[in-house]
């Protein structure tokens, strides 16, 4: 990474079903990929542009960039300085329990629109993050809720199912389990093609069609996915990449950092090593930490826990509605 870049990706054992992250970036670009789990990125500087659903969206300071899982998308920054921004990923069990509990949505929740311009919303999320850094369990846990609560009232939905009726999608959803089960030696399009009974370009779109990615692209993404539960796991990062089909750890290293966002060591290190060896718990600098949004008050009606230090000093309500989407 370039001097100016840095990211960090962990876990915080008290929010289970959720990853963390907190990055700048500048030269970075994400190829197209998918997350397992909602992705919830709060835009603090600069501008992020994703491409999502056949079309560029931009995301600036002061706005969240939202995708469901499953979903895929790219990233790149929009304008010379890069983009600064943390998120969060809560797993889709996460996001489920709570729209069953605060909203009247039934079915599978979702998000409706990308790019929602909600600072009081960028605000809880970059709280969630400060305090998972702190160890303040009752304020993550309180603060993660209510951001999510409120992202679905104003821009919530139920996900349409997969229509896998059609031959094109049953022919995708068959190629997608013969590459899952032979991730390490994959077939060719063409031996692929012959083995589920159709051509090699009729399999092509099917596949992008469903997916949003050819197949080679989207096992490239499956083979991350799974290196990421490898490294969980404690395997090595030189291990893992020959157990999902790599050929080499570098090979691993430049496709985990093009997805993820950094390799596959500091992925490691950062999710495992969330204490040292005394207990005390590891925090990013005093810098790193400053460069986040100020402080902004939280609403009564939207905070039944109000956490110590963390509940944000605005005056935006929970219940007003967002800006228009950028991009």
């Amino acid at each position: 990474m370039g001097s100016r870049e840095r990211a960090r990706h962990w876990r915080y054992a008290e929010l289970p079903g959720v990853d963390l992250l907190r990055a700048r970036y500048v030269r970075k670009t994400f190829v197209r990929h998918t997350h397992e789990n909602f992705v919830i990125a709060a835009i603090a500087g600069g501008v992020e542009v994703f491409h999502h659903r056949g079309a560029d969206q931009y995301a600036g300071a002061g706005a969240l960039a939202l995708v469901n899982p499953d979903t895929a998308h790219t990233g790149r920054a929009g304008v010379p300085e890069g983009w600064r921004y943390g998120a969060v990923y809560p797993s889709p069990e996460v996001v489920a329990e709570i729209a069953a509990e605060t909203t009247s949505l039934r079915g599978t929740p979702g998000f409706v629109r990308p790019v929602v311009d909600d600072p009081y919303a960028v605000g809880l999320v970059h709280q969630v993050l400060r305090a998972a850094e702190e160890g303040n369990a009752l304020a993550a846990d309180t603060l993660l809720r209510v951001a999510v609560t409120r992202l679905l009232r104003v821009n919530g939905g139920v996900l349409p199912e997969r229509d896998v009726r059609s031959a094109g999608a049953r022919v995708a959803e068959r190629a997608r389990a013969v590459l899952e089960e032979r991730m390490v030696e994959p077939p060719t399009l063409e031996r692929l093609a012959v083995e589920l009974g159709t051509g090699p370009f009729a399999l092509l779109r099917a596949f992008r069609g469903v997916y949003g990615m050819p197949p080679h692209a989207w096992l490239t993404d499956a083979r991350v996915r799974r290196a990421q539960r490898l490294l969980d796991a404690g395997d090595s990062p030189a291990a893992v990449a020959v157990a999902v089909g790599f050929t080499d750890q570098p090979h691993l290293n430049r496709h985990f950092a093009r997805i993820v966002g950094v390799p596959p060591g500091a992925y490691q290190r950062e999710r495992k090593n969330v204490q040292d060896p005394s207990g005390r718990l590891l925090v990013p600098s005093e810098a790193w930490q400053n460069e986040q949004l100020p402080q902004i008050s939280m609403p009564a009606e939207e905070s039944p826990t109000q956490p110590s230090y963390g509940t944000p000093s605005g005056s935006a309500s929970p219940s007003g509605s967002p800006g228009s989407p950028s991009g």
